[in-house]
């Protein structure tokens, strides 16, 4: 959290697959949903501000599901690569639930560097 009360976020990958050059992008967040803090405005360039819903957030924060009102976006991420089978089919069922077409979604191949 910053002093003007927004959040410094960051987003890294490899453009193009796991040898490609790592990219970073520090995306600033807002809340804005100051009840349940789980509506987020993000800031990729000035002065669009991307809609991000929390939908899920499991109590270790180690999974977050973020999802747009027009259902046309959603994404599952997790701290670690990968997520039981069993969990990942539980959160599908529940982003079904919630009107999103669960047949869209795409796993993303995950290469992390090995923990020490």
């Amino acid at each position: 959290m910053e002093p003007d009360g927004t959040i410094d976020t960051v987003f890294t990958f490899r453009k193009g697959g796991f040898d490609g050059p790592l990219k970073r992008y520090n995306p600033r967040g807002f809340v804005a949903d100051r009840v349940n803090h789980s509506t987020w405005g993000m800031r990729f360039v000035w002065p669009v501000k991307a809609e991000y819903l929390i939908t899920y957030l499991r109590a270790d924060y180690g999974v977050t599901v973020i999802g747009r009102n027009k259902r046309d976006y959603v994404w599952i991420m997790a701290r670690k690569p990968q997520i039981p089978e069993k969990d990942y089919q539980r959160l599908l069922e529940e982003l079904a639930a919630q009107d999103y077409d669960i047949n869209r979604m795409r796993k993303v191949p995950q290469s992390w560097p090995q923990e020490k």
